[in-house]
């Protein structure tokens, strides 16, 4: 069955990093678009971006450009994001997620928790 299963979530300083992780199995990595979703206590879901099936070619919501980096490496069947000078406002439950194209999404994974405070 699908499985997507994230990791790499912690309390991080304002300012700080941190390199999310999502490992798939159950289906054939490489013939999917990869995202990344976030969504915050009370709120709705936030889409932060979006990889191509080989990785060439990215898109990042505008709240997260310039600042998070999303990459794939199909041999190991993960998805990454490199989220660096975190803010409060990216305090978020981040979950990774499988779409057939850049919009919409099928399968989804638990999440792990990003909190940035001092």
């Amino acid at each position: 069955q699908v499985q997507l299963v994230e990791s790499g979530g912690g309390l991080v300083q304002p300012g700080g990093s941190l390199r999310l992780s999502c490992a798939a199995s159950g289906f054939t990595f490489s013939n999917y678009y990869m995202k990344w979703v976030r969504q915050a206590p009370g709120k709705g879901p936030e889409w932060v971006s979006t990889i191509n099936t080989r990785g060439g070619s990215t898109r990042y919501a505008d709240s997260v450009k310039g600042r998070f980096t999303i990459s794939r490496d199909n041999a190991k069947n993960t998805l990454y994001l490199q989220m660096n000078s975190l803010k409060p406002g990216d305090t978020a439950l981040y979950y990774c997620a499988r779409s057939t194209n850049w919009v919409g999404s099928d399968y989804r994974g638990q999440g792990t928790q990003v909190t940035v405070s001092s």
